[in-house]
């Protein structure tokens, strides 16, 4: 089939829309951890788990709603992480301790976690083979967009009304998300097929078909597998099916999330902590990270238009240690603003050339039963990474070795990473859905 914004494009816009969201609200914990930690009078290592909570939460809801969409669906997943994610959001703002809002950042986390593998099996079912390594790319130009808006829109409140709660109030707007979403999004006729549920399946093809203007033709669907029931142990089960299916590209999928988005989720984590204790006003270390977060937009551009011409692999190669050794370069010059600021905006390029590419890649490495799942329990493993890095980096690390040596220290997971991929995983350019 032809693309058509009207078509594969709306999904594409709803789907970003969702994953803008996952951006803003992993932003916020940077945000929040300067002002929380002067609300409630918080040592860094207590206001470490401001993020580590919600990334704990998004660890556990990767996984979950990987497999929940598996069984479920698509679109009935996608729905359901909007809600819980919006629901608790808006209860933090209310929390009366440290405790409780943790608590809450958790549930957010859960929600939101399955955002991105329920979103990119959603979105790369419906892109036609030729565009969809641009368009998955494309995709995470919504990111910078939703970190960028978090860290200006943030800063703008902080400063006039002077109350964190309203950086969360606003996450009520994901909500309003959810009645777009059961409208205008059919089911994946991939995941419908393989539930049984042929009839549908053609009706949703025979109704792309018609609204893309494509020339009509004979097809046939093939014949149903047996699709994983949902129950507590069906998580588990497609976690073994994962390493079955072949263990050397899940080691290379789960080791280059960890490690780049390990860098990734320090830098917004940390940040804005980091420049206002080398001298940055509040106000400028917000709206230096939100830069930070929005030049990535350019970095997505040159993503999409490289990663069918160069392929997945080498861009990864070349983008993923580069990013953590700019971020090395930040933590010597963080005491002269110009540089530690430009270094930032070289850094927040960088990174968000590897981060699409990164996404598109392992969600093209598994087959469709195990899509879902597959990015799902890589998102997971990620997001353990980006929980707990944190709060060990300001706890131990940071302390102990310095700023420079810690950023390092994640880089060089970065060049391991890249390294088993280049020798165990595949070039996926161009490669058919399974």
């Amino acid at each position: 089939m032809p693309w058509r914004w009207k078509v594969q494009g709306r999904i594409f816009l709803i789907g970003g829309l969702g994953f803008m969201f996952d951006a803003w609200d992993v932003t916020l914990n940077g945000i929040l951890i300067p002002l929380l930690s002067k609300h409630w009078s918080l040592q860094p290592a207590d206001a470490a788990w401001i993020g580590t909570a919600n990334l704990i939460g998004m660890a556990v809801g990767a996984f979950a709603w990987g497999t929940i969409a598996d069984t479920i669906g698509r679109k009935k997943a996608f729905t359901a992480t909007l809600l819980i994610f919006s629901i608790f959001t808006v209860l933090g703002a209310f929390a009366p301790d440290i405790v409780w809002f943790c608590l809450f950042r958790f549930m957010a986390g859960f929600g939101l976690g399955g955002c991105i593998p329920v979103d990119y099996a959603l979105v790369g079912e419906f892109t036609p083979r030729k565009q969809r390594g641009k368009v998955l790319t494309a995709m995470d130009g919504w990111w910078p967009i939703g970190a960028a808006l978090c860290g200006f829109i943030s800063a703008g409140l902080v400063a006039v009304f002077g109350d964190w709660r309203l950086t969360m109030l606003i996450m009520v707007l994901p909500a309003l998300l959810v009645f777009w979403v059961r409208r205008s999004v059919p089911e994946s006729p991939l995941f419908l097929i393989r539930a049984g549920r042929r009839a549908e399946a053609a009706a949703v093809i025979d109704g792309l078909v018609e609204a893309t203007g494509a020339e009509p033709r004979a097809y046939s669907l093939p014949e149903p597998q047996a699709a994983p029931r949902l129950s507590p142990g069906s998580a588990w089960a497609q976690l073994r099916r994962i390493w079955q299916f072949n263990w050397k590209i899940t080691t290379a999928a789960w080791a280059l999330f960890f490690s780049i988005l390990l860098v990734y989720y320090l830098s917004l984590t940390w940040m804005p902590r980091i420049l206002i204790g080398a001298g940055f006003e509040e106000y400028k270390a917000f709206v230096t990270t939100a830069s930070m977060a929005a030049v990535g937009l350019l970095g997505v551009v040159v993503a999409a238009l490289l990663v069918e011409r160069v392929g997945r692999k080498w861009i990864l190669a070349i983008t993923g240690p580069l990013s953590a050794l700019t971020l090395v370069i930040v933590a010597f010059v963080v005491d002269v603003p110009s540089a530690a600021v430009f270094w930032l905006l070289v850094f927040g390029f960088v990174v968000q050339v590897a981060i699409p590419v990164l996404y598109a890649y392992v969600s093209e490495l598994y087959p469709t039963e195990l899509r879902g799942s597959g990015f799902g329990w890589a998102s997971t493993f990620s997001r353990i990474g980006a929980g707990f890095g944190p709060l060990v980096f300001a706890s131990f690390f940071w302390p102990e070795f310095g700023l420079a040596q810690s950023f390092a220290m994640a880089g060089g997971l970065v060049l391991l990473s890249v390294l088993w991929m280049a020798f165990f995983a595949p070039e996926t350019k161009q490669r058919e859905l399974s």
